[in-house]
């Protein structure tokens, strides 16, 4: 098993964390594990990506063109990252500021409004897990436990109270992903 995402968004979105949080779990679980970031100077506002890839084999590089999963949580990302889903691939995306929607017939397209339910729940700075339990939904590449040690490993230790509300907003993103667009 291999799996090759993208994960991409503004800087404050927690996009960089997520990956982390993501790479983090992957070596807890005895995976091999490749975590790239990508961002301008701007960092927080400004446009990031990281790529993880998470695999039972070595990987080889960490650079890559297409991937099996992107993450997309502005509309910059969207256009930028839509085609460079492998065909039968997967693309979960937030459609808050989206204003045009992912269009291709040859992948999985999941939308997850986190945005809009992180804050009705008041817990804005989870939105990043939120979307992060949607992924975990169609692909549970990472078990619970191993997301549990992944966010000790990631999180400082000050913030080691904040894991149960971490993993719930994990099982919210399972709850509230929705089909967009099935093959």
């Amino acid at each position: 098993m291999t799996e090759e995402i993208i994960i991409a968004g503004f800087g404050g979105q927690g996009v960089l964390s997520m990956g982390k949080i993501l790479a983090y779990s992957g070596i807890m679980q005895n995976k091999e594990v490749s975590w790239m970031p990508s961002y301008g100077p701007e960092m927080r506002g400004g446009t990031s990506n990281v790529t993880v890839i998470i695999s039972d084999e070595r990987i080889s590089s960490p650079v890559l063109s297409v991937f099996d999963t992107a993450i997309i949580l502005n509309q910059q990302s969207l256009d930028k990252f839509e085609k460079a889903v492998k065909p039968g691939g997967m693309l979960i995306y937030d459609p808050n500021g989206i204003t045009r929607h992912p269009e291709r017939k040859d992948i999985n397209i999941y939308q997850i409004a986190a945005t809009d339910k992180a804050t009705e729940l008041g817990i804005a700075k989870l939105f990043n897990m939120i979307v992060l339990g949607g992924f975990l939904k169609y692909k549970p590449i990472i078990q619970e436990e191993f997301m549990r040690k992944g966010l000790e490993k990631s999180l400082p230790a000050r913030h080691h109270n904040l894991i149960p509300d971490n993993l719930k907003a994990i099982t919210i993103g399972g709850q509230i992903i929705k089909d967009y667009h099935i093959l």
